[in-house]
């Protein structure tokens, strides 16, 4: 099964994705796309250490996801990714030009071969203004393709708002 939670920073969609996991009742493999590359992402990072059961697995993942998804997928556990939009970030940042789409293909092509349950986290990038930047631009315009994507693959999309979930696709 394959379900992807969105909201915006602090909405919830973490927490929520966590509670997810540990409803289902299986070994759960946690995915961080996230790079502590400042005081304030290391600051982050650390809260999320925290707020997660200590026994799930951790891999980080800052652009093989498909990579890593398929290398420690098996029928019985859980895999959360948060986030896709960290990762997104990373990848567009990246010094081969073809990085981002090449990852995001495979991730999309990966997702429906995999025997996990899997969790995908994202912040909904779509709801704000158009920001000035080229590369902004092209965060949010590749962001929200790929969310569309994704939603067309998940058996479930929710969208959390002040810590409430909204159910959008899915039981």
């Amino acid at each position: 099964m394959l379900q992807f939670v969105l909201g915006g920073a602090r909405s919830g969609k973490s927490r929520y994705a966590q509670k997810i996991a540990e409803q289902l009742s299986k070994p759960v493999v946690y995915i961080a796309t996230a790079q502590a590359l400042d005081e304030e992402m290391q600051q982050r990072i650390v809260h999320h250490q925290q707020q997660r059961p200590a026994e799930w697995q951790l891999i980080e993942s800052p652009l093989y996801l498909a990579d890593n998804l398929a290398k420690i997928d098996q029928q019985g556990q859980v895999i959360l990714v948060d986030c896709l939009t960290l990762w997104m970030s990373n990848l567009l940042l990246d010094s081969d030009p073809n990085m981002q789409s090449m990852q995001c293909e495979k991730l999309l092509s990966t997702l429906i071969q995999l025997n996990s349950d899997v969790i995908l986290v994202s912040n909904e990038t779509g709801l704000g203004v158009v920001p000035m930047g080229q590369l902004s631009r092209q965060f949010i315009d590749e962001s929200g393709r790929l969310h569309q994507q994704i939603a067309q693959l998940a058996d479930t999309v929710t969208f959390c708002v002040a810590g409430l979930p909204m159910r959008l696709k899915g039981e």
